[in-house]
């Protein structure tokens, strides 16, 4: 009984007709028969007949519900009942199959949909308050129990906890965070409590961006999806009017009945339903979307879910992509000044720029007095350029440093040279450590056939050598300024490569929008980047990257299956048809059964 109730009703009225479907064919009487097929067909079709009148006033004169409905009132007509309640009871199965497998295709998304928070314990004067996410500021105090989700990006100020970071990335081994490390919205806390300090209101946190991507992403729509609407708009009428000329011309023409020919043109109305094409394609899409997003990689569109398939060139920035872009201070060389001095005047430079190379400068030497910073520009590419306490400071790449003497050091690690009112004072060398999956990413993409791989970077040509021989990257290119990146990946583009740049920072961002397909880091990557980016790793896995290819490989094969499948039935079976070889069972086959198999081949898609 209880499986009966959690039936819907469209369920228990497809099982009831069926019952009275079958029965039908048990009954001698025909005019009981009759009335027992024609009950059936009212069960399953009359709300079918009521859309076709409601589409029919809509303009929409070709819908499937339509010709479902001519060709099975025809049927009835010209006394082939039967026929015509197994057209109305295969298709609502179909449309039952359908909706299953929609849902089942929908499911990782849904679980993703669960991960919006609904409430945060906010800090006030009198305690802890449970507050809507949206009334959470930057800079509040907030605190996440056990088993509560993480409300808003944020960074822990007390507490040490493992989190469940599943939902947003897909990774099913739960990771730990202590003091000072960040927290994402949507994970959940697992064994005790934290207190973090938000860095993200509720609008620009992981959460909600990750919500909007996914919400969106069946709005862009591949060729494959847009050329069937395309096709089905010429398909259907095409066969209806062929059809009409059946019924009407070749009765005549060939002085043969007209109730045989009708019977015939019913046939090809039913078997011109183009469902199987018209719903196989983007349900394949949706499901190899929903197949990235389980695996923690986040498609914005079935567009790119097709452009996947065809990259032949990978190109991808260094820092923070191919590198943690967790820079550390490893050596300080002085020249003429202490080290000390050395140090202080250029945290003190540093300190207005937030690029990861300041940073570790400011985290190496905090002892400098930020009061003694009169001005700083931000030389893109090349440093910081700042006026400490009366004297010019340069800090940065060889470029910054033209036309001053100095001594270049053979270091492959990232080097920042010094020069103070226009003399040589000096360099810091700061070393970058590459990721451990970066090399298995590489030969990944090279089992795929794609060989093309190219590695960009500002920093010099020694250190971009060093990471490129390590990682086997076959080509480089250094000491570029974020135009020379955008310059050397049009033309690419220009050249006729599909390619895929991989980068994370806010100067990527016009790469990442220019590229055929743009992946950003969903973790470290700027909020430019991902909204820039066509595909987001939530992991900040290179190694997503070969997987998200062979995702969008299945789920092409999948749908030129679905495709090339359905068209080929259809055709045949209409050709039989004309000819009186077939009967509207096979039409019925090629129509629902079709659709059905097609349905239950595009979800594969989602099994990867």
């Amino acid at each position: 009984m209880s499986k009966l109730s959690d039936m819907n009703r469209e369920t228990k009225l497809t099982i009831v007709s069926a019952v009275m479907f079958a029965v039908g064919f048990l009954i001698p009487n025909p005019t009981v028969k009759f009335i027992d097929f024609f009950i059936a067909y009212l069960i399953v079709g009359l709300p079918v007949i009521k859309l076709a009148f409601l589409n029919l006033k809509n303009g929409q004169l070709f819908d499937e519900h339509f010709l479902m409905s001519i060709a099975t009132i025809g049927a009835f007509f010209v006394g082939e009942y039967p026929e015509a309640a197994a057209v109305m009871l295969f298709y609502q199965i179909g449309e039952l199959f359908q909706d299953k497998a929609v849902d089942d295709s929908r499911k990782s998304i849904k679980e993703l949909m669960d991960i919006a928070p609904t409430f945060a314990n906010l800090k006030t004067e009198n305690g802890y308050k449970t507050v809507d996410p949206y009334d959470v500021s930057v800079g509040d105090i907030i605190m996440i129990k056990p088993g509560e989700k993480v409300p808003l990006d944020c960074i822990v100020v007390d507490g040490e906890s493992m989190i469940d970071m599943k939902a947003l990335t897909g990774e099913s081994v739960p990771v730990s965070v202590k003091k000072g490390e960040a927290l994402l919205s949507g994970s959940i806390v697992m064994d005790k409590s934290l207190v973090a300090k938000v860095t993200k209101d509720f609008e620009n946190s992981a959460v909600t961006k990750i919500l909007d991507l996914v919400e969106n992403a069946s709005n862009l729509k591949s060729k494959q999806e847009k050329f069937i609407t395309r096709f089905a708009r010429v398909y259907t009428p095409v066969v209806v009017v062929a059809a009409v000329l059946l019924a009407i011309f070749m009765p005549i023409i060939l002085h043969q009945p007209f109730k045989m020919w009708i019977y015939r043109a019913l046939t090809f109305l039913v078997i011109s339903c183009p469902c199987a094409f018209v719903i196989s394609i983007p349900l394949s899409f949706f499901s190899g979307i929903g197949a990235s997003s389980k695996a923690g990689i986040l498609v914005k569109g079935s567009n790119y879910i097709e452009m996947l398939a065809q990259i032949d060139t990978i190109v991808m920035d260094k820092t923070g992509t191919l590198t943690k872009g967790e820079f550390k201070v490893v050596e300080v060389n002085p020249k003429g000044i202490s080290k000390e001095e050395l140090l202080e005047y250029v945290s003190i430079a540093e300190s207005s720029s937030n690029h990861p190379i300041a940073n570790s400068i400011l985290s190496y030497y905090d002892k400098s007095d930020f009061n003694k910073l009169e001005s700083s520009e931000n030389i893109s590419g090349s440093g910081i350029k700042a006026i400490v306490d009366g004297k010019e400071v340069l800090a940065g790449n060889e470029k910054l440093l033209a036309g001053i003497d100095f001594e270049k050091s053979s270091s492959n690690d990232t080097l920042v040279y010094v020069a103070i009112d226009k003399v040589y004072r000096g360099y810091i060398r700061i070393s970058d450590e590459i990721k451990q999956d970066s090399k298995a990413a590489i030969e990944n993409m090279k089992k795929l056939g794609i060989n093309d791989i190219y590695m960009l970077t500002g920093d010099n040509e020694k250190t971009a050598k060093d990471v490129a021989e390590k990682l086997s990257i076959p080509n480089y290119k250094a000491k570029l300024l974020p135009q020379d990146k955008v310059e050397f990946v049009k033309n690419l583009i220009d050249s006729g490569r599909k390619v895929l740049f991989v980068g994370d920072g806010i100067n990527d961002a016009p790469v990442l929008a220019l590229s055929d397909v743009g992946v950003s880091m969903g973790q470290i990557g700027s909020d430019a980047a991902i909204e820039a980016s066509d595909v987001v790793i939530m992991t900040d896995e290179l190694t997503k990257i070969s997987q998200a290819i062979k995702i969008s490989n299945k789920t092409l094969r999948i749908a030129k299956q679905n495709a090339i499948f359905a068209i080929v039935v259809k055709i045949v079976v209409l050709v039989l048809s004309a000819f009186g070889i077939t009967t509207m069972w096979a039409a019925i086959f090629a129509d629902v059964g079709v659709t059905v198999l097609a349905i239950l081949n595009s979800f594969r898609a989602m099994k990867y």
